[in-house]
């Protein structure tokens, strides 16, 4: 059972940038792929950077150019470095898990089994 837990939200100004951790703990043997997901209220939850099992990353078009995820394999965590933050990227940050690889296809939140409890994120213009 893999164990997930997220830090790093917050509130920051429009141009501001944050850094969020995911820590992993459990039976990390095994590859497996993680992704970062948001969700805002009334909204579906949506991808927002995924790296694969081979290493890989993919961004959703609304982040590619700002965020950067990135892991440690040694401290076993996932990290997503937020710049030029605005008030859309305002949501609760979710880190996901699972295992093997999704190859070319970038993933919904229906392909993790997975997840953290989440951290929020607050943009103020």
């Amino acid at each position: 059972q893999v164990q997930l837990q997220e830090s790093g939200g917050g509130s920051v100004q429009s141009g501001g940038s944050l850094k969020l951790t995911c820590e992993v703990s459990g039976y990390t043997r095994t590859t497996y792929s993680m992704g970062w997901f948001r969700q805002a209220p009334g909204k579906e939850r949506e991808g927002v950077a995924v790296i694969d099992a081979d290493g890989t990353t993919r961004y959703s078009d609304s982040v590619k150019g700002r965020f950067t995820v990135f892991k440690d394999n040694a401290k076993n965590a996932l990290y997503l470095q937020m710049n030029s933050l605005s008030p859309d990227d305002t949501a609760m940050y979710y880190c996901a898990a699972e295992h093997g690889s999704f190859g070319d296809y970038f993933p919904g939140p229906d392909d993790f089994n997975y997840w953290g409890q989440g951290t929020q994120v607050t943009v103020s213009s």
